[in-house]
């Protein structure tokens, strides 16, 4: 065999391809690139107008959970193709590359991989909220029953 299938084989079957990054790794990385905002500030920079809050929470958990009052509602897998400046799917929310947007996902994870696609949009103020919209209930700010 050659070297590089022996050190495939010994390595095991769970050992991680050449190049390949654990997803904490991962999330690591990407939120090098920005700066996170808590739940307070987000709230805050909300209320002045100078963030939009974007929930890509699914269906289940708004439901669940309920609403941040004034937040967009716009599901994960239609992020980019929403907010883009340029895109012909766009919302009118998304009114140009400097708009600064603070996506909410439900703990605070898939929001910054969100956050991270949309900076290479460039939407380069995208950020994310730390602990989602759990922190943001628990840190006792604002949310609508689903149902209202």
């Amino acid at each position: 065999m050659s070297g590089t299938h022996e050190r495939a084989r010994d390595a095991g079957p769970d050992a991680p391809e050449a190049g390949v990054t654990g997803i904490d790794a991962l999330l690591e990385r990407v939120r090098a690139g920005y700066e996170r905002v808590g739940p307070r500030a987000a709230h805050d920079a909300a209320r002045a107008g100078e963030v939009l809050l974007v929930d890509i929470r699914y269906e289940a958990l708004r439901a669940r959970d309920g609403l941040i009052p004034g937040a967009l509602v716009v599901e994960r897998n239609e992020l980019e193709w929403r907010l883009d400046p340029r895109g012909s799917h766009r919302l009118p929310e998304a009114t140009s590359h400097d708009l600064r947007v603070v996506v909410v996902c439900n703990e605070g994870y898939a929001s910054s991989l969100a956050a991270e696609s949309l900076h290479r949009l460039g939407l380069r103020r995208a950020t994310d909220l730390i602990g989602g919209f759990q922190a943001w209930r628990a840190a006792g700010l604002p949310v609508l029953s689903a149902s209202a």
